[in-house]
Order: structure tokens, then sequence, then C-alpha cells
């Protein structure tokens, strides 16, 4: 099991790292052909979701590799958890597909439980 705990906290960190990082740096136009549902929020509000995701991408794997505070990895997935519910919503919302977030949710479920 814990192999498999960790090919996911792996796979849900890259693309946490990748998501996250985009939406902390880059500005909110350039994100807007990808990603519709920016033009809801404020350029402040897309870099501070993209800086939660960056943080709950590192709260994955480092507690848990380290042995420092390895409580805070489940933490971290529950987080990011919560995070994918909101995300879900917006894209129900604006009548897009969601299908991802779901897959997202389901594998940091299955991280926070294994973790706890």
């Amino acid at each position: 099991m814990n192999v498999v705990l960790w090919v996911l906290q792996a796979l849900l960190a890259v693309a946490f790292l990748f998501g996250g990082f985009m939406k902390a740096t880059q500005p909110k136009e350039k994100l807007q052909p990808r990603m519709g549902w920016v033009d809801d929020f404020s350029q402040q509000q897309v870099r501070a979701i993209g800086v939660v995701e960056v943080l709950g991408a590192l709260g994955l794997v480092l507690p848990w590799a380290t042995g420092i505070a390895p409580i805070l990895t489940p933490l971290a997935a529950v987080g990011l958890g919560i995070t994918m519910i909101v995300a879900a919503q917006v894209h129900r919302r604006r009548k897009e597909s969601f299908a991802v977030n779901l897959v997202l949710l389901a594998m940091v479920v299955i991280v926070a439980v294994g973790r706890f």
C-alpha cells in the first residue's frame, strides 16, 4: 500500500505543482484560453489559488519523505480535496466539465485516508 500511496502522492504533486505554478506566475489573460474560469476571479485570487496548489503539492511529499511533521501530508491532501470540491462547483456552475477535479479528488482522498 505504501508504494501505491507514494505513486499517487508523486502524480498529485506533479499535477498541482505544474498547475499551481502556472496560476501563480502567469497573467490572467494568458491563462484565459485554457482556463476560462479565471474570468470569474481577480488576478490576486487566481494567484492565491496557484500558491495554495503549490503549497499543497509540497505538503503531499516533503513532510512524509523527510519525517518532519508527517501529519502535514494527510492534512495537505485534505486541503487539496477541499480545493477540488470548490473547483468542481465552479466548473459545474459554468457548465464546464469537472471530471478532472473528481479524479484528483478521489486520488487525494486515497492519500489522506492512507496516510492518516
